[in-house]
């Protein structure tokens, strides 16, 4: 069987960063994220600051694991060889079920609304679109690593200036510039405070969401004892950057008030500054982002189910790799199929909602796996050491029991909360037999009893 080929560089692996995460939330999110905090610009910025500064720390502790083990698989890996093989068989199982697939299905629904604002689409239109999109990014990642990875980064490329031009627009044409004062502070207080301000982390935690996606590949990176400690950082603080300066253009550009009514404040600003012409420009721009990170979640997370197939613990064949291609074709295909499904059957909110709760679970998990790795490693040289440790690990830790916990808490409350939960936790004890029923299906014929 043909082996993956290590063809990812530094620059491919920050553009991957990048385009992974902005996706469709920095043009869809600021303006729900400024409702739920009443209006507070402050309260709205230190939430983008905090979603940023909290990505950087799990990105940190990533590169060091990234490093000190370059395989295929990424943060699959990390569970294993820290906490076992059942621990990241259900991790495994839920990026596929609902982490990577439902990613994907979000975007694809985000990309067929924004199609709608260049060209009219009925429902059937609009659900063609998004499974043809699915079907175009199945294509180009069937046929090579490289040729996926170009593609990448040309779109990355792309979104990226556009946002930064955007940006500057909206910021020198803006004419609410005066109103952003005013509302930097914020009535909220107590309990309230709290709550509100946890619930816009859930939102911009989306927008965020995706940077972890990159160790996936780790197994097709070169150099990535140097790649990964300076692409996670590099594209952890441009990311930062990027956000804060397009939510202050939009501020600019609408004022709080308007701002805060906007669910789609890229295009509702770009028009108030620009005209109606601007809103489909923004349409297009979201379009290419989404295409994008779309791409990005295809090119990285079947090679998780590809290190599970590895490991006798998924179907075999999701381990073939293509002998002219160099690409797990079946692992590809299977998760764009399991997506297209997934695009019929829930709203973009609740496809975002599924994500958020049930992958940090296991992105908590993974940072954790750094102190038995460590200890496992003893005093062998590392090739990078997270700055910090053990802090940086045990922020993240910290962090990412809260957004747990606080959806929870949110589910006890809010019946529409508690339906994503529940659903959330039923896919995930599914996979407890899922598990057993592979170690004994894969172990007929084999000797591999292994825990």
């Amino acid at each position: 069987m043909p082996p993956l080929v290590r063809t990812l560089r530094l620059r491919d692996l920050l553009f991957l960063f990048i385009g992974s995460v902005i996706g469709s939330g920095i043009f869809l999110s600021p303006g729900p994220i400024l409702m739920q905090v009443n209006g507070s610009v402050g309260l709205s910025m230190l939430v983008w600051v905090t979603g940023g500064v909290l990505s950087l720390l799990g990105a940190l502790t990533y590169a060091e694991l990234a490093a000190a083990n370059p395989e295929a698989g990424g943060l699959y890996c990390y569970i294993r060889d820290g906490f076992g093989r059942l621990p990241a068989f259900l991790y495994g199982w839920c990026l596929f079920l609902v982490i990577s697939a439902a990613t994907v299905a979000a975007l694809a629904r985000a990309f067929a609304r924004y199609l709608a604002e260049v060209a009219p689409l009925t429902a059937s239109e609009s659900n063609a679109a998004a499974v043809l999109m699915i079907a175009v990014v199945t294509v180009v990642n069937i046929r090579g690593t490289r040729q996926s990875s170009d593609l990448q980064n040309w779109t990355t490329l792309v979104k990226g200036g556009l946002v930064v031009v955007l940006s500057i627009v909206l910021l020198a044409l803006g004419r609410h510039g005066g109103e952003i004062i005013p509302a930097v502070g914020t009535k909220l207080h107590g309990g309230e405070l709290f709550s509100n301000f946890s619930l816009a982390m859930i939102a911009v935690l989306w927008a965020y969401e995706g940077w972890q996606f990159g160790t996936y590949s780790a197994g097709e990176v070169i150099e990535p004892q140097r790649a990964f400690p300076r692409a996670f950082l590099l594209g952890s603080l441009i990311l930062i950057g990027l956000y804060v300066v397009a939510v202050m253009g939009y501020l600019v550009a609408l004022g709080p008030a308007t701002a805060s009514g906007s669910d789609a404040i890229a295009a509702t600003a770009a028009t108030a500054v620009l005209g109606p012409w601007a809103g489909k420009v923004v349409a297009l721009t979201i379009l290419i982002s989404v295409f994008s990170a779309t791409n990005s979640v295809v090119l990285t997370a079947p090679r998780v189910f590809y290190a599970m197939a590895k490991d006798d613990l998924f179907f075999k064949t999701l381990a073939d790799v293509h002998p002219r291609f160099h690409t797990p074709v079946a692992a590809i295909i299977a998760l764009c199929a399991w997506s297209a499904i997934l695009t019929f059957a829930a709203k973009f909110t609740e496809l975002a909602s599924g994500v958020v709760f049930i992958g940090w679970i296991f992105y908590g998990l993974g940072a954790a796996a750094i102190f038995p790795l460590r200890a496992k490693l003893g005093g062998n040289t590392l090739p990078y050491r997270v700055p910090g440790y053990p802090f940086t690990p045990i922020l993240f830790l910290l962090a990412a029991a809260a957004v747990v916990g606080n959806a929870i808490f949110l589910a006890t409350r809010d019946p529409n909360q508690f339906r994503h939960v529940l659903a959330a936790i039923v896919l995930m004890a599914i996979g407890l037999p899922a598990y057993f029923f592979w170690r004994w299906w894969n172990a007929r014929g084999t000797a591999d009893t292994r825990p």
